[in-house]
């Protein structure tokens, strides 16, 4: 037991003590006046004061004297240290945490942590509890604290690897969890290879919580040399001409310089062998192609001839879709011939073999379906027939876009189609000045924007002011005018243009800045840019929009098992990649998309975390005595100002009562 100060700078307040010393000295002695005729018969003589300078009221003195000194301490905050050591017979938790991540794949790397798993069972006291835990960048309870030597040798077995990447800060961070519910000393052994790679950027992310002590189990020592295909360069999208380039990144971890041959491979074919050099502990860049690819989503690889003792980072997945060009809708006006020819111009110059254009009057969508293409436009259309008007509001809500182009035949009927929004009025540039209207601010993260020279001259003369709730501005004119805005519309999406693509109420088509920007918008409506070839282990893959739902999604793992339940299908925002291989998603509007997965090359790389640095881990947490496991003390701190400063208010009071009963002493005497 120990007493301690938080602020011991405040005893310097004892120097106080002195004022009731003082005070009670500094007593006059006062004759009380008679008068006389004359001091003729008075003679002169000296009175000692020494009398006079003696301590008085010694009650009153020591309450003063107590009061000050309790309001020094009760500032310098003093507290008191309880030190209880636990018993060697005492109840603790062991906490048997066994690596499961992508480098645990290794040749004999599980059974050993298995084999000294079940050593550490095999060595509890009678009192002791245990509980078995699996990680990797997630932490898994393999079932509840217990003594039972046959359920948690159960629980050891049952662990596989995985191909999640490891991470020692998360397992930290539910051992606090852990050790919070134990209520008493945890002691958690580590049994991983201890990857330098699965350390935290910030060592204090290692701080071990209270009551916590780290046994850790190294599996391997030294450095093991590796080789591993590190990344792949592909295209998601293969055009109809059919031709892609791939570049392959293969890493040497701490290998020596050798020719390795990779080789393409295509739905299980190889289609192309290369041989690099790759330097010392290097990287070399293989490419390949152009080469054909087929029609329809590929499973392609690349997978090179290693020969070491980790085959499993030697290919790697990508996924490579050709297809037809995607059909666009555009829905124009009779006398409007200018907005289909400035669009399908745009789309050609830009990637001629992706996109096909294909335009409509109003007339003519008695048999039209719009589920049958990637988007659609409407170029200032005055109407739609009504079928078609609510079969295009259900496309888009489950999944499909619409661009709409504002001009003054969509403002006549006053509404914008599926949006929502009403037409208020039409804007022209004032007669006075320039007579246009220039952008005066854009949301250069916008797909549609940020290629397209942040609209930088383009001249506006008409716009139309609309308003539509809820709709995300894009772009605005110099006069406040919004005049690019987008809005969701259940899983779809909607863009609005408050002006039109014809040349008349703008000269946007004739800035180079129109193809990007028509490329960009229908690469975002159609949505090809989303899907990745490849994604690493423990991404989420969205399928729809925050709060979205309405279309269908049904996705099936590796395996081919579905990974989501009925209600999930249409409500699930996504999903975690949880493993390597080939994920398939497919929509309610006949879209299928192919998702390769791969584990995180930081896992290539078996260089271990230093001796020392594991030493300092340790110290992190509370010291585990020397000698067979003993538990650690635990210290208290209990703060004491309050008791004190109670203690003084005591005094304060005693003091006021004592000093009045004095002062009427006195006073009754004089």
């Amino acid at each position: 037991m120990k007493v301690g100060l938080l602020s011991p700078w405040f005893l310097a307040g004892l120097a106080a003590l002195a004022l009731p010393v003082y005070f009670h000295l500094l007593r006059k002695h006062k004759s009380t006046p008679v008068p006389f005729s004359s001091l003729m018969f008075f003679e002169r003589r000296q009175q000692s004061s020494i009398q006079h300078r003696r301590l008085q009221y010694l009650l009153l003195f020591s309450l003063r004297t107590l009061l000050l000194l309790l309001l020094v301490l009760a500032f310098a905050g003093p507290y008191l240290v309880t030190t209880q050591a636990a018993s060697s017979g005492g109840r603790r938790l062991i906490l048997v945490a066994i690596d499961n991540s992508f480098s645990m794949r290794r040749d004999g790397l599980m059974e050993e942590a298995r084999r000294q798993a079940r050593s550490i069972i095999g060595g509890l006291r009678p009192a002791d509890r245990a509980q078995v835990i699996s990680f990797n960048r997630q932490v898994s309870l393999l079932g509840d604290p217990t003594s039972d030597q046959a359920e948690l040798r159960a629980a050891i077995e049952s662990i596989r690897p995985g191909d999640s990447r490891s991470s020692l800060s998360d397992l930290v961070r539910a051992l606090g969890s852990v050790a919070r519910s134990a209520g008493g000393p945890v002691e958690v052994h580590i049994l991983s290879d201890f990857q330098k790679t699965s350390m935290p950027s910030g060592f204090a992310e290692l701080a071990l919580p209270a009551g916590v002590t780290l046994v850790p189990h190294p599996l391997e020592a030294g450095k093991i040399s590796n080789w591993a295909v590190e990344s792949v360069v592909a295209p998601a999208r293969v055009d109809d001409r059919g031709k892609a380039k791939i570049t392959a990144t293969v890493a040497g971890f701490h290998t020596e310089a050798a020719d390795i041959r990779a080789s393409l491979l295509i739905n299980g074919k190889v289609i192309e062998s290369k041989v690099g050099a790759v330097p010392a502990g290097g990287r070399a860049v293989l490419s390949f192609g152009p080469v054909d690819v087929p029609h329809g989503a590929n499973r392609c690889e690349v997978r090179i001839d290693g020969g070491d003792s980790f085959p499993a980072d030697d290919r790697f997945l990508f996924a490579m879709e050709r297809s037809d060009p995607v059909r666009i809708l555009l829905v124009h006006e009779g006398r409007d011939t200018r907005s289909p020819n400035y669009f399908r111009t745009a789309l050609e110059a830009a990637s001629e073999a992706t996109f096909r254009l294909e335009t409509r009057t109003p007339q003519e969508l008695s048999a039209v379906s719009p589920a049958s293409f990637g988007f659609v436009v409407l170029a200032n259309v005055s109407s739609l027939p009504k079928d078609f008007e609510g079969t295009l509001e259900r496309y888009v809500r489950e999944g499909g876009a619409l661009l709409v182009a504002v001009g003054p035949s969509a403002a006549a009927r006053g509404t914008i189609p599926v949006a929502g929004g009403a037409v208020q009025e039409s804007r022209y540039a004032s007669r006075q000045g320039e007579r246009f209207l220039l952008v005066d601010w854009v949301d250069g993260a916008h797909p549609s924007i940020e290629s397209a020279n942040r609209w930088e001259g383009i001249k506006f003369y008409q716009v139309f002011r609309t308003e539509i709730e809820g709709a995300r501005l894009l772009a605005r004119l110099s006069d406040q005018t919004p005049v690019f805005l987008e809005k969701p519309v259940g899983e779809g999406r909607v863009l609005v243009l408050a002006s039109t693509l014809d040349n008349i109420s703008n000269d946007f088509p004739l800035h180079a800045s129109f193809v990007p920007f028509v490329e960009k918008t229908a690469r975002y409506l159609t949505g090809l840019d989303e899907t990745p070839g490849s994604l690493t282990v423990d991404a989420f893959y969205p399928l729809r929009r925050v709060g979205g739902r309405g279309g269908v999604a049904e996705v099936f793992d590796p395996q081919g098992r579905r990974l989501l339940d009925l209600a999930e299908t249409t409500s699930a925002p996504g999903f975690i990649v949880a493993s390597e291989g080939f994920y398939e998603v497919r929509r309610s509007n006949g879209r299928r998309e192919l998702i390769a997965a791969n584990a995180d090359r930081r896992e290539s790389d078996f260089e271990m975390i230093a001796a020392e640095t594991l030493k300092l881990w340790q110290g992190t947490g509370e010291p585990s005595a020397q000698g067979g496991g003993a538990l650690p003390s635990q210290t208290r701190r209990r703060p004491l100002w309050w008791p004190v400063l109670l203690a003084a208010l005591l005094a304060a009071l005693a003091e006021s009562v004592v000093a009045a009963r004095y002062l009427t002493v006195s006073k009754e005497g004089a």
